[in-house]
């Protein structure tokens, strides 16, 4: 074998391991965000933006939502029956038994971070960090929990002032429980994704969005 031979497998054989390395490297659940803003207003400054229409956003109060983002990889996401949504609550672990609700995301609990009161309906949220679950008590019938339980940055069993995911969940410091319309979509989304849909500079939807299913629950954005 000549030496430009040789030279040539080693490279790929380096770059194969490299590659591989850096693949199991990857985590299962990449962490995602989504945000919105809203209250604000396009305006003209004295110098034009570089922005779409020229204008500047002033004003704006920020939402945002931070989450793991797990892969569906084939699996029958929901299942159905009495079984309904209980594969997707965490399993059992540390000798903490199945939560009885979804974290909805996947490591860290799902946090909510928003600049405005969130009206849902009859049910106000006001302006602050929260946690969300969704309580999946079947193929229509999905519940946001927005709750005050703090989360753990890290696993700890001991700790129970916070959670990790929604191990160690009680319904005592839900702020609002919303139901959410849920919807079938046209097509599979391979990665939990949360977002905003339907935005208006005064409300929209927060939805998740996973396989097939679409949960939302309508908004309205107040000024604290």
């Amino acid at each position: 074998m000549t030496r430009s031979v040789m030279a040539g497998v080693t490279a790929v054989v380096v770059a194969g391991t490299a590659l591989g390395a850096q693949q199991q490297g990857r985590p299962m659940s990449p962490e995602g965000s989504t945000q919105a803003q809203v209250l604000g207003k396009w305006s003209k400054g004295e110098r034009p933006s570089f922005a779409f229409g020229r204008e500047n956003y002033v004003g704006g109060r920020w939402i945002e939502i931070t989450y793991g983002r797990p892969l569906q990889r084939g699996r029958d996401l929901f299942g159905s029956g009495p079984s309904y949504g209980k594969a997707l609550n965490d399993v059992g672990t540390a000798n903490l038994p199945p939560p009885p609700v979804w974290r909805a995301g996947a490591n860290v609990s799902t946090r909510l971070k928003s600049d405005v009161t969130l009206v849902f309906g009859d049910r106000r949220v006001p302006a602050g960090e929260y946690s969300l679950f969704i309580d999946l008590t079947g193929p229509a019938a999905w519940t946001l929990i927005v709750s005050n339980w703090p989360a753990q940055p890290k696993f700890d069993p001991k700790d129970k002032t916070a959670l990790w995911g929604s191990y160690g969940y009680t319904a005592d410091r839900d702020v609002a429980r919303i139901p959410m319309k849920v919807d079938t979509l046209p097509f599979g989304v391979e990665q939990l994704t949360w977002s905003f849909l339907d935005m208006t500079n005064d409300s929209g939807r927060i939805a998740l969005m996973w396989g097939r299913t679409l949960a939302s629950a309508a908004f309205k954005a107040v000024a604290p």
